[in-house]
C-alpha cells in the first residue's frame, strides 16, 4: 500500500540560511548545540527566539512537502473523529480531520512521529496523510470533536472542578421531579461546561435551542453568534430546567414566556445572567444575555471616541443641567458609554440616579433603580418620584413614550443633568422621533444639548492580521489618492477568532451638539432630511467618516464599517 506521509526531505538549516533567519556560522552553532543537548533543532529555534512557532510549524511544512493548515472549527468532521478511540488521539497528540475515499487526513504537531502514523494506519485500515497543525490547536479540537459525541456518563466524569459555581440570591422553591433530574451532576455538569466556554470566549449571549432530534448551543462573540456544541434532543428539557432551577423559576410552565436572573461565581469574579425563554414548536428557547462587569469598559477613554469628539463630549458632560441623549440599535453600546459617563462624573458632591430596565451593572456611590412595570412602577413614575431626591445627575435607561420624554425634558430645565438613551439610526432622527412622540418644539430646543449616535464594530484580530493592497473603489470611497498604491489590514482568520478575522469590537460615534441655528431649526418642527442636510454644509462627522477613520489606522476593515451603518 502506497503511503502518502513520506515527504521530500530539505534540510531545515539549510532553508532557514535561504530565508536569511539564520547566518552560516549560526547554524553551525546551532547543530553544535543540538548534538550536546539532544534536543530536535526546531525547539532550539524556538527556545533561541530565532523563529516562533507558528514560523517553525511552516518552516517544517516546506522542509517535509507537508501542508499546514489552522486547525480551526469547521475543518474537523465530526462523524470521523470517532474512527481513532478518543484515548490514542490525547496519547498521540493527533486528531482526524476528514476521509476521502481510502485516505485520513490526520492533524499533527509532530511530522516526523511515523511509528504514529504506522499505528494509527493499523487501528483504522485507512492511508494517513498528515497535515501540519499547532499542538495547543489539536489539543483543544480534541476536546471540543470528542464531545460532540459525549455520553451523560462522560459529562460527569473528569469535571469535578468546573471553576463555576452558582450564588444563591433568595431561598429555596419547592423541587418537584423534574427539578431533581435537573440537579443530577451529568446535566450540572454539562449546563457549568456550556456556561464556563460561553464567559471564558468572552460572549454577550448564549443561546440555546431545541431543534428536530438536536439540542444547539451558540453564543454571541463581539456581536455575531458562533455555534459552540450540539447535543442530542434528550438533553433539552433537562438543561432548561436546570437553568430555571438556578434563576428561582417556576419549571412547571413551559407554555408561557419567563425572565429571571442568575448570578454565578467564575473564576473568582461574579457574572450575571439575564434568563429569558420562549415557548416554540420543538420546546422553549433560552436565551442568557451575560453581564460580566469585570470585562467591560466603563472608561470613556477606551471605548474608541475621536480625539476631538471626547473633549466635546465631556465638555457637554460638565454641564449644570440639560438633556443628552445616546442613540443607536440594540447592542451598540448605549449603557456601556452612559456608564462611563457615570463613572467620569461620580463625586462625592454629585447626587447621582439611575433608572434602569434592568440595571446591568452595579455601580459604587451611584444610587441605581430598576423599574417594575407590573407594578405600575414605569420610567415615568420612577422619574417622577425621583425629582424628589435631590439629584444632580439623573439617567434614563431609555425615553420610549412621550411621558417619560416630556418629565425628562422637564428635569433638564430645572437645573439637572438628564442622560437618557432613544432607538434611532442616526443622531438627527433623534429630534424628529422626539417631535414625532408629541414633545413641543419650544420645550426640546431648550433643553436638548447634544445627541450621539453609535454603533460598535469589530477589530482586526492581532493574532492574525496582515496587510494588503486597496482596490480602487476603497481608495476613492477613502478619499485617497487614487493614483497612488495603499495598504490596509484586514485578518486572514485563524483559531483564536473563530476564523472570522476579528476580535474584539470598538465603537464609531456621530456627535451632534446643539448650536443656535439647530435651535432654530428645532422650532420650526423640520423633517429629518432638512437636519440632515444642515449638518452635511457644516461638515458633521457622520458615523461613516468616522468608521473611515478607523480603517486608515488598521483598527478594522471597510467591510465591517459597511455591515454596521448599512441602513443609515
Amino acid at each position: 500500500m502506497k503511503r502518502h506521509y513520506i515527504p521530500k526531505r530539505k534540510k531545515l538549516g539549510e532553508i532557514l540560511v535561504q530565508k536569511g533567519k539564520l547566518t552560516p556560522d549560526q547554524l553551525t552553532e546551532l547543530l553544535r548545540l543540538q548534538k550536546e543537548s539532544d534536543k530536535p533543532l526546531g525547539r532550539l529555534l524556538v527556545e533561541k527566539k530565532i523563529l516562533t512557532s507558528d514560523e517553525l510549524t511552516n518552516i517544517l511544512s516546506e522542509q517535509l512537502g507537508i501542508p499546514h493548515v489552522w486547525l480551526r472549527k469547521g475543518l474537523v468532521d465530526p462523524r470521523i473523529v470517532h474512527v481513532l478511540p478518543k484515548e490514542k488521539a490525547i496519547h498521540y497528540q493527533v486528531i482526524p480531520m476528514f476521509r476521502v475515499n481510502a485516505v485520513l487526513t490526520l492533524a499533527t504537531a509532530d511530522p516526523n512521529a511515523f511509528f504514529v502514523f504506522d499505528e494509527i494506519r493499523k487501528i483504522t485500515q485507512l492511508e494517513v496523510q498528515p497535515v501540519l497543525c499547532r499542538a495547543d490547536d489539536i489539543q483543544e479540537a480534541i476536546q471540543q470533536a470528542y464531545q460532540d459525541q459525549i455520553s451523560i456518563d462522560d459529562v460527569m466524569a473528569g469535571m469535578d472542578d468546573t471553576g463555576i459555581d452558582l450564588i444563591d440570591t433568595g431561598t429555596e422553591q419547592e423541587v418537584s421531579e423534574i427539578a431533581e433530574m435537573a440537579e443530577k451532576s451529568p446535566v450540572i455538569n454539562l449546563v457549568n461546561m456550556i456556561l464556563l466556554r460561553a464567559i471564558r470566549d468572552g460572549a454577550s449571549d448564549i443561546h440555546i435551542e431545541p431543534q428536530a432530534g438536536k439540542m444547539r448551543v451558540r453564543a454571541r462573540i463581539d456581536g455575531l453568534l458562533y455555534e459552540l456544541m450540539t447535543k442530542k434532543q434528550e438533553f433539552h428539557p433537562a438543561v432548561v430546567s436546570r437553568l430555571k432551577v438556578m434563576g428561582k423559576l417556576d419549571i412547571a410552565e413551559r407554555r408561557m414566556p419567563q425572565d429571571g436572573r442568575i448570578q454565578v461565581q467564575v473564576d473568582g469574579r461574579l457574572v450575571d445572567l439575564r434568563f429569558s425563554s420562549m415557548p416554540g414548536v420543538h420546546g422553549e428557547k433560552v436565551v442568557l444575555r451575560v453581564l460580566d462587569r469585570q470585562k467591560a469598559i466603563l472608561d470613556l477613554n477606551r471605548l474608541g471616541f475621536n480625539a476631538g469628539m471626547l473633549s466635546s463630549f465631556k465638555t457637554l458632560l460638565r454641564k449644570s443641567h440639560g438633556l443628552i441623549l445616546v442613540c443607536g440599535p440594540t447592542g451598540s453600546g448605549k449603557t456601556t458609554t452612559l456608564y462611563s459617563a457615570l463613572t467620569m462624573l461620580n463625586t462625592t458632591e454629585r447626587n447621582i440616579i439611575t433608572i434602569e430596565d434592568p440595571v446591568e451593572y452595579q455601580l459604587d456611590n451611584i444610587n441605581q433603580n430598576q423599574v417594575h412595570a407590573s407594578i405600575g412602577l414605569n420610567f415615568a413614575t420612577f422619574l417622577r418620584h425621583a425629582l424628589r431626591q435631590d439629584p444632580d445627575i439623573i439617567m434614563v435607561g431609555e425615553i420610549r413614550d412621550r411621558q417619560t420624554a416630556e418629565i425628562a425634558i422637564q428635569a433638564s430645565l430645572t437645573g439637572h443633568l438628564v442622560l437618557s438613551t432613544l432607538h434611532t439610526n442616526d443622531s438627527p432622527s433623534v429630534i424628529t422621533r422626539l417631535l414625532e412622540m408629541g414633545v413641543e418644539p419650544y420645550l426640546l430646543s431648550s433643553s436638548l444639548l447634544a445627541c450621539m449616535a453609535q454603533r460598535l464594530v469589530r477589530t482586526i484580530c492581532p493574532d492574525c492580521k496582515t496587510d494588503h493592497y486597496t482596490p480602487k473603489n476603497v481608495v476613492i470611497e477613502l478619499g485617497l489618492d487614487p493614483g497612488k498604491k495603499h495598504r490596509l489590514t484586514r485578518g486572514k482568520g485563524c483559531a483564536s477568532c473563530y476564523d472570522s478575522g476579528f476580535k474584539g469590537r470598538t465603537s464609531i460615534h456621530e456627535l451632534l451638539e446643539i448650536d443656535e441655528d439647530l435651535q432654530a431649526m428645532i422650532l420650526n418642527n423640520p423633517t429629518a432630511d432638512a437636519l440632515k442636510k444642515h449638518n452635511k454644509s457644516k461638515d458633521h462627522r457622520t458615523l461613516k467618516i468616522d468608521g473611515y477613520e478607523k480603517v486608515l489606522t488598521h483598527k478594522t476593515t471597510i467591510e465591517e464599517i459597511h455591515r454596521v451603518t448599512a441602513l443609515d
